[in-house]
């Protein structure tokens, strides 16, 4: 599933999931540069997050795979 990782004015990471025209912040994350690992949104939905570099600049569309749906 595609999906669009950014930071907000804060600091804190989003995801927006533009095919249900989603926008949750991350709110737990298996690695804190989040790559490599899970990440949950707010809603409750895992996605599996691919390997990256730790600096790799945002905001950065990419495909990840969704393994919960929060219930």
């Amino acid at each position: 599933m595609k999906i669009t990782i950014r930071k907000d004015d804060t600091g804190r990471f989003e995801a927006y999931v533009p095919k249900k025209d989603l926008e949750e912040h991350v709110v737990d994350s298996e690695h804190p540069t989040l790559w490599g690992g899970w990440i949950e949104l707010g809603n409750g939905w895992r996605f599996e997050m691919p390997e990256m570099a730790a600096d790799t600049p945002l905001p950065l569309t990419l495909d990840a795979r969704r393994t919960s749906t929060g219930e």
